[in-house]
């Protein structure tokens, strides 16, 4: 696992009202600081990616639908630089993934409807000077930097 990498397993409570599911407290260890709270989406088959941060935490839950989430570290010092992981959220599998600064990341939708992201950074945007660096997906450059295809794997 790439360091700094966290994984919470989460528990849904059900009854006969609905569910509930707790995501992140602040007494929780893997908790760190609160910043905002954004929902964004993606729709079958759709590739966001690559970005990394220099300053925020990123807190991943897939509230609906499935995503790959993939990651590399790049970061010189980090004794797993180079390393790749890849975690399916979502639907069939509700945990909360945290992403440390410095590690690239991206998702892809893989449900067959659109797919709902919370994410929970450890900073608010900054709209006049953000805390993303981007790469573009599928650019061939990119392939080289980060060894990840975005395809399915079937088998």
């Amino acid at each position: 696992m790439i360091i700094g990498v966290q994984v919470k397993s989460l528990k849904i409570i059900p009854d006969e009202r609905g569910r509930l599911m707790e995501i992140l407290r602040r007494d929780d260890p893997i908790f760190r600081e609160f910043g905002q709270v954004y929902l964004t989406t993606a729709y079958p088959g759709v590739v966001k990616a690559w970005h990394y941060h220099k300053k925020q935490h990123d807190n991943f839950i897939v509230l609906q639908g499935m995503m790959k989430v993939a990651l590399f570290d790049d970061r010189e010092e980090s004794p797993s630089r180079g390393e790749i992981n890849q975690f399916f959220l979502g639907d069939y599998n509700q945990i909360l993934l945290q992403i440390p600064p410095g590690v690239y990341h991206g998702f892809k939708c893989i449900s067959e409807h659109e797919a709902l992201v919370l994410n929970c950074p450890t900073e608010p945007y900054n709209h006049e000077d953000p805390d993303e660096y981007r790469l573009p997906p599928h650019d061939p450059v990119t392939k080289m930097k980060i060894p990840y295809d975005w395809g399915r794997k079937d088998g």
